[in-house]
């Protein structure tokens, strides 16, 4: 997955506001002028930096930006950090009075302050990432995470010696519902032998509890890890780090991890126990989510936006797909086969486990 270039954005000012936390940008505006479509993002209790889909909705923000050379700030386009769900409506709030047009919220955490607030300030548009919220004044991006999933099912059976891998959970519920459905669907196409462990961390942010689930699904005979956790991923890649770090990187008993929602190709960088540079992510199941972000926001400073209505993105729109990262030439051309069929039609990838 491609990163937006990071434009240069001056003085950056951090306080808090309403629990929440505002970031401004002081100087270097070239934002003065009356028709600036101004846009905002509120995270979930992720943030930008998160390394999934927060981080890839600010970084298609930032790319609105520098394509319509706005700055950083309240003339341009700007975050609000949620620290934690109690922040999202005040967050939201703090956005509209700051005057923005647009504003959105990551994820289906920030739905039901979304539905409050949208419904409260008619006059502002909202889009909501990943969750849907049925609002005239609300636009839906929604993603088919499940067959980018199927995706990285497939190469994780492929990839497998040990015959098990595993599955790590964010907050269960229909979006990563959708994850779970997918990737287990792609494994038991590719070898219906292999099993599929599945836990669920209860959080998108806890790093702790991804690094012990994934240590309990290794000692289990586990060799291939897929993360749908947000946060809490970064822990299941911590602990597959200290595993391969005491191996050869030719072992058989290598961990190996499927980044989700942005490339994490390099968050599996270590050296083996020879001091060899090597890679342990797999392959990444990526989302546009910049894309979306980008696209929708330049179709409202048009006066196109689509209150209302859901857009949903999949492979065939280049919404979700497949990093390569450290896959091999047969892994990947499972992947290339199947991803074929499924825009095609004949693979039907399931929405629920």
């Amino acid at each position: 997955m491609q990163r937006s270039a990071q434009i240069g954005i001056g003085v950056i000012a951090v306080a808090v506001i309403g629990g929440g936390i505002y970031a401004a940008t002081q100087g270097n505006s070239k934002s003065a002028g009356k028709n600036n479509y101004t846009v905002a993002l509120v995270t979930d209790g992720g943030g930008i930096d998160d390394r999934s889909f927060n981080q890839s909705a600010w970084e298609g923000l930032k790319a609105y930006g520098k394509d319509n050379k706005l700055s950083q700030g309240t003339k341009g386009y700007n975050y609000f950090q949620s620290t934690d769900a109690s922040d999202i409506k005040t967050n939201l709030q703090t956005a509209v009075k700051g005057g923005y047009k647009l504003v959105y919220g990551v994820g289906f955490a920030t739905a039901p302050a979304m539905n409050t607030v949208a419904k409260a300030n008619p006059k502002t548009n909202f889009a909501i990432v990943d969750a849907v919220v049925p609002d005239k004044n609300v636009a839906s991006l929604a993603f088919k995470s499940e067959q980018s999933s199927y995706l990285a099912g497939v190469a994780a059976a492929k990839q497998t010696k040990s015959k098990t891998v595993g599955f790590i959970g964010g907050i269960h519920g229909d979006i990563i519902d959708t994850f779970e459905a997918g990737f287990k669907a792609g494994v038991k196409a590719t070898n219906p032998d292999i099993k599929v462990v599945t836990q669920y961390a209860d959080s998108f942010t806890d790093a702790a509890k991804g690094k012990t689930i994934a240590a309990s699904m290794v000692a289990g005979g586990a060799d291939v890890i897929f993360q749908a956790a947000g946060g809490t991923g970064s822990g299941v890649f911590a602990e597959a780090k200290a595993t391969n770090q005491k191996l050869s990187d030719d072992s058989d008993k290598k961990v190996w991890v499927i980044g989700v929602d942005m490339d994490q190709k390099r968050d599996g960088d270590y050296k083996d126990k020879d001091n060899k540079q090597s890679n342990f992510t797999l392959v990444s199941a990526v989302k546009r989510v910049d894309n979306a972000v980008k696209s929708l926001s330049n179709k409202a400073k048009d006066g196109k936006f689509p209150g209302g209505q859901t857009i949903t993105y999949g492979l065939k729109e280049n919404g979700v797909g497949v990093a390569k990262d450290s896959a091999s030439s047969e892994v990947w051309s499972a992947i290339e086969s199947a991803q074929k069929k499924i825009i095609s039609g004949d693979i039907k990838v399931p929405v629920h486990p």
